[in-house]
């Protein structure tokens, strides 16, 4: 005769009951595990959020910084061309010029301020290392005099 025990089927093999007692503590870890990884994506998202946030003010405001630096090239040439205009009664032709100078140094400008155009001071060391060096003199003595 056949044993049973309580609470058991007879045609239940052993390993259908191990997979069946596993699969609850396999559920709770899997919870637990999509638990962890929903928290760890709300963290992830927050930070990105938090981040996002802190870059629009700041690509704003450099934004608003090249637009002005151009805006205010285009205003002076035009003031100074106005004003060589009233005094010299040149009526539009500073005014055409310098509005254009105005432009290109508000282009100019823009391109310093992006970082593509190198200042200035910037252009003339590295142009005395470059010469200096090519030429074999070094730059600390008197130049030449005329």
């Amino acid at each position: 005769m056949i044993e049973r025990s309580p609470g058991r089927d007879p045609e239940t093999s052993e390993a259908d009951l191990s997979a069946a007692a596993r699969t609850p503590t396999d559920e709770a870890a899997l919870a637990a595990r999509l638990e962890r990884l929903g928290g760890t994506l709300e963290a992830r998202r927050a930070a990105e959020e938090a981040e996002n946030a802190k870059a629009r003010p700041a690509g704003f405001a450099q934004a608003t910084k090249i637009a002005s630096e151009f805006v205010a090239g285009v205003i002076v040439g035009g003031g100074l061309g106005w004003v060589i205009d009233r005094a010299l009664g040149t009526t539009p032709w500073a005014l055409i010029v310098f509005v254009l100078l105005g432009f290109a140094a508000g282009v100019l400008n823009v391109l310093r301020a992006e970082g593509v155009v190198a200042g200035a001071g910037t252009r003339l060391r590295e142009a005395g290392k470059n010469s200096g060096s090519a030429s074999g003199r070094s730059d600390e003595g008197p130049g030449p005099t005329a």
